[in-house]
């Protein structure tokens, strides 16, 4: 069984047991949390997609880790001009793991 949920606006499949990151939530660390927006959920019979969400699926996980991934360093500059700028960035990020698939 397996299901595609949508979360920080991407969608990502999953399974029992596996272990994602994802987008930043506000969940403190060895908390429950619930995804509601499921659009296709697979059992081993048949295949539902949602218009745009199948109506009661829902996947339940566990917040593993909160924490930034790693550093990128973005340099812009203008050429012939004498400007540059050199910025870095860590996304937020959170790891869980699946633990239910309800439908």
């Amino acid at each position: 069984m397996y299901a595609i949920i949508e979360t920080g606006g991407k969608q990502y499949k999953v399974q029992n047991g596996d272990v994602l990151y994802i987008e930043k939530l506000d969940a403190a660390e060895e908390t429950s949390v619930t995804f509601d927006k499921v659009v296709a959920l697979h059992d081993d019979a048949a295949l539902k997609v949602g218009a745009p969400y199948v109506e009661g699926a829902s996947v339940t996980a566990r917040v593993l880790k909160t924490g930034k991934g790693k550093k990128i360093t973005v340099f812009t500059y203008k050429p012939k001009k004498g400007s540059s700028r050199k910025l870095g960035h860590r996304q937020p990020y959170t790891k869980v793991q699946i633990d239910t698939i309800t439908g």
